[in-house]
């Protein structure tokens, strides 16, 4: 199997497009339902009927079949109803309701509402339950070598249960409620990959976003087909030629130095975690080596590594 570039982003931006004639896009909305709070008039994310069916009877939850629409009534501010969310989360997974609540990892995201009014946070790995849209950082790592562009390219430990053993980007996380996506890469670069923390606030460039609208395969872990729009802080790093990044917890098991004809030949193979094959093909066209005249399908593959989302965003 050979995957083209187009490929690798049709499997991490598989959602459809909204498009008033497109009956692909409005039979898939249609068999979600929407998540709101109670007196905000939008929809925050779109969830599988079958996770809603769990909040049926649920304190501080209504659900309307007719509308399709699950209520967060719960709280009349952020800290009340992040309390209220937490409370139900746990006591799912007390009974077991959902596997990926048994990647409880104590981490907070926050959810927006328009105006980028904070209307409450939920345990990251309840999130993808909610398909509400979730903040990252990725840090692109390279170095020439003898005129040639190279990139630090980790493998994730084979352990892990998500994306066990696959290709990552130099360093990657989640954004926790209240963290900036400047301070999140600092820390990243530190626990990922043993970088210098002032080097890197010295040299680390942001280059700006990548967003896509994920459907949760197997490799995920837990429940497949939820929802995970993101929203990816993209950054780059020249690293010294005697600079070696090295793991600095469990979640990866080693850094290879490769060309970008090796980093390209991992990403057809379907090496990389999908997400992270997006951030190298932006990397790939910042720096001028996709372009019109070796990607015939450049324009969409540009377009779609920006997509805009449905939903309230920083």
């Amino acid at each position: 199997m050979s995957l083209t570039n187009l490929d690798l982003i049709n499997q991490c931006d598989g959602f459809p497009y909204p498009d008033v004639n497109s009956e692909t896009y409005i039979a898939s909305i249609n068999t979600y339902y929407q998540l709101r709070v109670s007196g905000y008039n939008y929809a925050l994310g779109y969830m599988l009927p079958s996770v809603v069916e769990v909040f049926r009877g649920v304190p501080g939850w209504e659900i309307d079949d007719d509308a399709r629409i699950l209520h967060l009534t719960a709280g009349s501010n952020a800290d009340e109803r992040s309390k209220a969310v937490e409370t139900t989360l746990l006591a799912m997974r007390q009974t077991g309701h959902f596997k990926v609540l048994d990647k409880w990892r104590n981490e907070l995201y926050a959810v927006y509402g328009l105006g980028k009014e904070l209307l409450f946070n939920v345990e990251r790995s309840a999130s993808c339950l909610f398909g509400v849209v979730t903040y990252g950082v990725h840090l692109t790592a390279f170095t020439r070598k003898d005129g040639e562009l190279k990139i630090w390219t980790p493998r994730r430990a084979r352990t892990k249960q998500t994306y066990g053993g696959m290709l990552d980007n130099a360093v990657a996380g989640g954004i926790a409620s209240g963290e900036s996506p400047f301070e999140s890469l600092v820390r990243e670069c530190g626990e990922e990959a043993s970088l210098d923390e002032e080097f890197v606030r010295a040299n680390a460039k942001a280059c700006g976003t990548v967003t896509y609208w994920y459907i949760r395969d197997e490799r995920a872990g837990g429940e497949t087909n939820l929802m995970q729009p993101e929203v990816q802080y993209v950054y780059d790093l020249e690293l010294p030629e005697d600079t070696i990044p090295k793991p600095g917890d469990d979640e990866v098991e080693e850094f290879y130095l490769w060309s970008v004809e090796e980093v390209q030949e991992g990403m057809k193979k379907g090496d990389f975690k999908p997400n992270c094959a997006l951030v190298v093909l932006d990397f790939l066209v910042r720096h001028g080596i996709l372009t019109t005249e070796n990607e015939r399908d450049y324009i969409e593959i540009v377009s779609r590594l920006h997509r805009k989302l449905e939903f309230p965003t920083l």
